[in-house]
């Protein structure tokens, strides 16, 4: 606008033509604003929400479906995740942190669902909670029509979207079987969780306060504190979680995620984190940052790497390496499936052999395998690159269920 008033002022016979630009573009922003809503709305409820003070938009929770288009070269991989934009319980941003990542996610084959949960001024807790349990429930119980394998269903959260998807991943249930509405049936327990720039704790030296009282009020006493102070609550059954944060965050400091990450791997729940120097809070994809735009990749990567993007099984896989009849002293193997959205498995070689766990064992069915020669481990300086030792995939095994043991003996 202010270059478009300057070129006015020293071209005034542009003034017409200026000012018709401006009208257009005012009213294809207009038009744009209008369709940045997404697809429909679904309520979560179809009779009314529980706790519900009225019938306007404010009172009806909801979630926008990103599925996958098959027609847009895209193959869905059966995986969903209900997605919580934040806004300290007090607004939420819908955009940078809800339609802009489910249509990342609908480009690489998962299924996004934005959810618009109930929030203060107008509702406490536990109503943002319920509304976010009813939406993982909701996506299972209608997982055949969505395409979404209900074993792989998540949640990911933003900020205060943060907070209720790690609350969400500590405080859920199995659902009741005997209830009329089917949608009840189903566990509330997502199978993995996406915490980004995440309130954690609310009663740590560094909890966002504005948070705790948006969601219990002016009022609150500690002890409702501590029941959503979700570090405080992670267990064994918690489920897979990734956390990104960045370390300049002066509005949500990243010791929520380390929090949250230490309770993680002291209860054995499989977590990766990561931190990066620069960015304020709230960038959401942080489009203007190489760095910290990687962050999604990495995230696709951890839920390949965890089985989220597939439905295959994984097997343990022990054996030994040779080269020319001696066995390799420090390398790596690695078995990696066709299927590129299926798990890749890996582990070091020490004096010849190797073993990979089950529980991030190789993708059952034919893996490409690749080893790597890292170099000589010997009491004397050595100058060694790594190298790629095995025949270029032409070197291929069979991983079936149960345990796999398989001997190589390469001749270079």
């Amino acid at each position: 606008m202010l270059i478009a008033h300057t070129v006015a002022q020293r071209l005034p016979g542009l003034r017409p033509l200026i000012a018709a630009m401006l009208v257009a573009a005012g009213t294809f922003a207009t038009a744009q604003s209008a369709f940045a809503v997404g697809p429909e709305a679904w309520p979560l409820w179809a009779d009314g929400a529980p706790h519900a003070q009225g019938t306007d938009e404010s009172d009806t929770p909801t979630i926008r479906a990103y599925l996958p288009q098959e027609l847009d070269g895209v193959k869905a991989t059966g995986a969903g995740v209900v997605i919580c934009p934040g806004g300290g319980y007090g607004i939420l941003a819908m955009d940078h942190e809800g339609h802009q990542l489910a249509k990342w996610f609908q480009k690489n084959g998962v299924a996004g669902f934005v959810l618009r949960y109930r929030h203060a001024p107008k509702y406490r807790h536990p109503v943002p909670m319920e509304d976010a349990q009813r939406a993982i429930r909701y996506v299972r119980a209608n997982s055949e029509k969505l395409g979404v394998d209900a074993g792989r269903v998540g949640i990911m959260g933003f900020s205060a979207g943060g907070h209720l998807s790690s609350t969400v991943a500590t405080h859920f249930d199995a659902g009741n079987p005997e209830a009329k509405d089917v949608v009840d049936r189903q566990s509330c327990r997502p199978d993995f969780a996406v915490l980004c720039y995440p309130v954690v704790s609310l009663t740590a030296p560094y909890a966002h306060q504005g948070s705790g009282r948006n969601l219990f009020g002016p009022d609150v006493d500690q002890e409702k504190l501590e029941s959503l102070s979700n570090e405080k609550h992670v267990t064994a059954e918690t489920p897979p979680t990734f956390l990104f944060h960045t370390a300049e965050d002066k509005g949500v400091d990243a010791q929520n995620s380390i929090a949250f990450f230490l309770a993680l791997r002291k209860a054995g729940v499989p977590s990766e984190m990561h931190i990066y120097q620069d960015g304020p809070h709230g960038v959401g994809m942080a489009p203007a940052d190489p760095a910290v735009f990687g962050w999604k990749d990495r995230l696709l990567d951890w839920m390949r790497g965890s089985g989220f993007l597939s439905a295959t099984s994984r097997a343990a896989v022990t054996g030994t390496v040779k080269v020319n009849g001696e066995a390799l002293r420090w390398g790596m193997i690695a078995l990696a499936p066709l299927d590129p959205n299926k798990p890749r498995a890996w582990a070091m070689v020490s004096h010849g052999k190797y073993s990979i766990p089950a529980s991030r064992g190789a993708a059952l069915g034919e893996n490409v395998v690749e080893i790597y020669d890292l170099g000589s481990v010997e009491p004397r300086p050595t100058r060694e690159d790594f190298a790629r030792i095995d025949p270029n995939g032409a070197l291929r095994l069979n991983v079936v269920a149960g345990k796999n043991e398989f001997d190589l003996d390469l001749t270079q």
